[in-house]
């Protein structure tokens, strides 16, 4: 199977050919071999246009202004590369949003449209306000614990943000006493045991 590059090249060759023989048979006033060569001057026209169709959509742009946060083009210079292939993950330097990792045992305070924080580890000085858009309703287990992935969106644009970006978030809920802030996991575990054993 010939390359783009190289079928490019011999139909560029072959149409010059054929305009050769094509002059030559109009000179020679022979109308069979103008017919068969202008069928063949066609077909390598047609050969040629898919081509340069196939080149044009070669070179691949981002919808979008941002960075690429995964692939590595040096490592495959001269390479051949499959069509469907990933080349570059790319994400938008704007429109971030936040993924909060919340305790099953929290999620009965979480609902939609809530206000809160990120203070992220690169700026712990500076915190960012978000608001609640989703709940994703399959939680995932980590540490022997289950957490909810619940996802907000920023108050404002952050040109210094960048994907993968880490820190700890506080959603904002209506107001409780202390002593039932420090007891409340307390509480809930002895409920679910005393649930558990009793008939």
């Amino acid at each position: 199977m010939r390359k783009n590059g190289e079928l490019g090249t011999l139909t560029l060759g072959q149409q010059e050919e054929l305009l050769k023989q094509l002059r030559q048979a109009m000179a020679e006033r022979n109308p069979s071999q103008l017919q068969v060569l202008r069928a063949q001057l066609e077909q390598v026209r047609a050969q040629l246009a898919r081509a340069e169709d196939q080149l044009a959509r070669t070179q691949v742009t981002a919808p979008f202004d941002g960075v690429v946060v995964s692939g590595d083009l040096s490592q495959s210079l001269g390479a051949p590369v499959e069509r469907g292939a990933v080349l570059y993950e790319v994400a938008p330097l704007t429109g971030f949003r936040v993924i909060l990792e919340v305790d099953e045992r929290d999620m009965s305070s979480v609902s939609v449209g809530q206000r809160g924080n990120i203070l992220l580890s690169a700026f712990p000085q500076d915190p960012i306000s978000f608001v609640v858009e989703k709940i994703a309703p399959v939680s995932t287990a980590n540490e022997g614990r289950n957490f909810f992935r619940v996802e907000a969106k920023l108050d404002r644009e952050e040109q210094r943000l960048r994907p993968g970006m880490e820190g700890v978030g506080k959603i904002e809920i209506d107001q409780r006493r202390y002593a039932w802030i420090w007891t409340h996991n307390i509480w809930t575990s002895l409920r679910l045991m005393l649930w558990k054993w009793l008939p």
